[in-house]
């Protein structure tokens, strides 16, 4: 055991403590737990446990050394250098908490211009400093929802088409709330059913609809019409976002939604083994103070110069516990420092050449994989960066056949989804050219015959 205190501080905390020795400050635990006895192997060098490590990580499979088609909420995009770069500079990567502003006007400009970006890209009125992830986002969005009618409406729907991941996390979120009443629309439908049919569920008990757009399986549909008739009923809704779609789709703002969340990995942060990752949320003025989590603002010091701060926190459950909306009181910083880096450097034109080549790949690859006997493309257009292939052995097999050839296969999607058995969702980006999609084709039309 390592303690970093000398024997005269030691004494001291104890005399304070009114204790002779150490063994009396855990006299609280069992002696059968006190001091167990470790398992532990012998200890190694520096060189020795480098080597050692370093043996894991040579036995991963990453995306600098494989062709991935693997998405379902996490994409492999390309993430210039400069991001990198700026993010480990010192002044941001070893920053203090801002709630002191006088000494992180750099943390707090940065996180400020994160909002302002979000709020462009969604068409949206404001957003927080950002979340955990696009999941707890999510979540977020319908405490936030139920908080605005003051506990009234006690219905969640959730669209059948939301990522399975999310709507679990969002019932795990909301499960100590009593008399809540989470529903799933579609659920007696096949997966890919119209989404439309979300709108007889919704009545005026309804706090909140949830919607994916792109969706779980790269469908675009435009919700107006549905967030009209959810307003209708009195209903707030949220839209579960693609940050990159946004560069060339319509945004939530214009067809109305209350709320936009989503998962910001693809906004110039790696994979990094599930996280960590960046979520967003953006919402219309009028939420702003049933929104959780932090919120930076501009103003100006007493000389008249520009300043930022944290701003209404008295929302937070650190100020005022039992009147909080959420428990959630920070974000993730440097994550949102990558995020807001790589949508400056892009810029609108930048965003939008991103996001066309992503559509553009998916049906180059559409049409490609449709014309391979046996393999069905079922997700009808228009769609985004991905799609459902109906494959003709199963998932397991095709993938192993892929990766074998260097290549990571689709999410298999039977687990989630028992009726789209052989099923899985591949996903294209910016970096899946045309010669990558021509290879991926050659080597499906292989594995049939393996």
């Amino acid at each position: 055991m390592f303690i970093p205190h000398t024997d005269a501080e030691r004494k001291e905390m104890l005399t304070a403590l009114g204790l002779k020795n150490l063994d009396e400050l855990f006299s609280d635990v069992p002696d059968k737990y006190r001091f167990p006895e470790l398992n532990m192997p012998k200890g190694m060098t520096e060189m020795e446990a480098r080597e050692f490590i370093e043996g894991f990580a040579d036995a991963n499979v990453t995306t600098h050394d494989y062709i991935c088609f693997l998405g379902a909420g996490a994409y492999d995009h390309y993430i210039p250098a400069a991001v990198d770069s700026i993010l480990r500079r010192g002044e941001f990567f070893t920053a203090y908490t801002p709630y002191q502003p006088e000494i992180s006007q750099g943390t707090l400009q940065v996180i400020f211009e994160f909002q302002s970006l979000i709020c462009n890209l969604t068409a949206l009125d404001v957003a927080n400093a950002s979340h955990y992830d696009g999941a707890t986002a999510t979540a977020e969005a319908c405490i936030t929802a139920y908080a605005h009618f003051r506990e009234k409406r006690k219905k969640i729907i959730l669209s059948g088409a939301l990522h399975p991941q999310y709507r679990e996390v969002v019932h795990t979120y909301l499960s100590g709330i009593e008399d809540i009443e989470i529903i799933t629309s579609g659920e007696e439908q096949p997966p890919l059913s119209d989404p439309a049919k979300i709108n007889p569920l919704v009545d005026e008990n309804t706090a909140i609809v949830v919607l994916q757009y792109p969706d779980f399986f790269g469908r675009i549909v435009d919700f107006t019409q549905i967030i009209t008739d959810a307003h209708q009923k009195g209903a707030l809704v949220c839209m579960t976002v693609n940050p990159i779609a946004l560069g060339m789709l319509k945004t939530p703002g214009e067809m109305g939604a209350d709320i936009a969340v989503g998962e910001g990995q693809p906004l110039g942060i790696p994979l990094s083994y599930g996280g960590p990752y960046l979520g967003f949320l953006a919402a219309r003025k009028e939420l702003v103070r049933k929104l959780s989590g932090r919120l930076v603002g501009e103003t100006v010091d007493e000389n008249g110069k520009r300043g930022y701060v944290l701003t209404l926190t008295a929302r937070e459950q650190h100020i005022r516990r039992e009147k909080a909306t959420s428990n959630i009181c920070t974000n993730q910083g440097l994550i949102a420092l990558a995020a807001t880096v790589y949508m400056s450097l892009l810029g609108k034109n930048g965003m939008q050449q991103v996001s066309n080549l992503c559509y553009q790949n998916a049906h180059y690859a559409a049409k490609k994989i449709a014309g391979i006997a046996g393999f069905q493309v079922l997700t009808p257009e228009p769609f985004f960066h991905e799609m459902v292939v109906q494959c003709p052995t199963s998932v397991e097999h095709i993938n192993h056949h892929l990766l074998n050839e260097g290549i990571l296969g689709g999410y298999p999607l039977e687990n989630e989804y028992p009726a789209l058995r052989d099923c899985m969702l591949l996903a294209f980006t910016e970096k899946t050219t045309k010669g990558t999609i021509d290879l991926l084709c050659e080597v499906l039309e292989e594995s049939k015959h393996e």
